[in-house]
């Protein structure tokens, strides 16, 4: 039998070994974190001080803005590291962790999304009975599943990828500790994490969906059956275009990633994909919700009001 060296730690390269493009890489995504981390605490800070925000629809955002708080903060700032001083060394732990964290935060939020389709289904379809439906500990049940699914799928990755064996390479074409780079370095056999990656990854994504697709389905059912009028038909999509804009923004590129039968190769497009939902989606969905938002723009307004001129009414 080979003595084979485990390894111990490992090596991400990032995205380009340019120092031209480093500085622009760095000054584009620090503007994107900083913009995540302040429009999604604004408005995590909104849905709990502003009385006229705590309802359903408000309190998934919330949490939504919750989510792209912590999955920015997972990749971005070692990614930020990297363009500073190179190539970014990585414990086995810490890249697991990275791992779990990631996996977890994103599923998390796929699921969350479709809870907020119902949301919007039960409120345009049948709003006389929408208190009573989405009561708060409804909301409360909802949201706790949406983040026991992320935590339990994550784990699931996080253990079989902990019982790899890493005994050759160590350096990661990535910007984080993805999976299929990591299945690229492994000297065991990788058979039945590429089945749990092509099963159990593609149900959490393609299972939210389609209850999305079936919310919105119902309410365009809904909306040419029982509203008369070309103005009260558009209404109902006016409220959901937020919504609809963010699913797009995560599912198209998750869909371009996770879903197609993978061979667990990791190649430069699914690094640039990557980009898209782990560092430009969490910054654009409170700029979505804030321009497109009547309610979240008054708020927004209050809110800043009362930090400017504490002492003004």
């Amino acid at each position: 039998m080979l003595n084979e060296t485990q390894v111990s730690e490992f090596i991400l390269l990032g995205l380009t070994d340019i120092q031209g493009l480093q500085r622009f890489f760095f000054t584009s995504f620090l503007l994107l974190y900083l913009t995540s981390l302040l429009g999604n605490g604004a408005i995590v800070t909104m849905v709990i001080t502003e009385p006229r925000l705590h309802t359903p629809m408000y309190f998934f955002l919330g949490n939504l803005s919750c989510l792209d708080i912590f999955y920015s903060t997972v990749t971005v700032p070692k990614m930020l590291t990297g363009f500073l001083f190179g190539h970014q060394p990585i414990s086995f732990g810490g890249c697991l962790a990275q791992l779990h964290f990631f996996h977890f935060l994103g599923s998390t939020e796929a699921v969350l999304l479709a809870t907020m389709a119902y949301d919007r289904y039960v409120a345009i379809c049948n709003p006389l009975r929408y208190a009573l439906v989405m009561s708060p500990r409804t909301c409360a049940l909802l949201a706790v599943a949406s983040w026991s699914t992320g935590f339990v799928h994550a784990m699931m990755h996080s253990v079989m990828t902990s019982q790899l064996s890493f005994c050759g390479h160590n350096h990661i074409h990535h910007f984080f500790c993805d999976i299929k780079p990591l299945l690229n370095l492994a000297c065991s056999s990788t058979s039945l994490n590429m089945t749990l990656l092509n099963a159990v990854t593609t149900s959490i994504v393609l299972g939210p969906l389609t209850l999305i697709v079936l919310s919105y389905l119902y309410i365009i059912s809904f909306a040419f059956r029982k509203v008369r009028s070309q103005e009260g038909r558009w209404k109902p999509f006016s409220t959901c275009a937020s919504h609809l804009t963010i699913v797009a923004l995560l599912y198209i590129p998750v869909l371009f990633n996770y879903t197609p039968p993978s061979s667990g190769s990791s190649s430069k497009r699914d690094v640039q994909v990557s980009l898209m939902y782990s560092a430009v989606t969490p910054a654009l969905n409170p700029l979505i919700y804030t321009l497109r938002n009547q309610e979240v723009r008054s708020a927004l307004k209050k809110t800043l009001g009362r930090k400017i001129f504490p002492g003004g009414k």
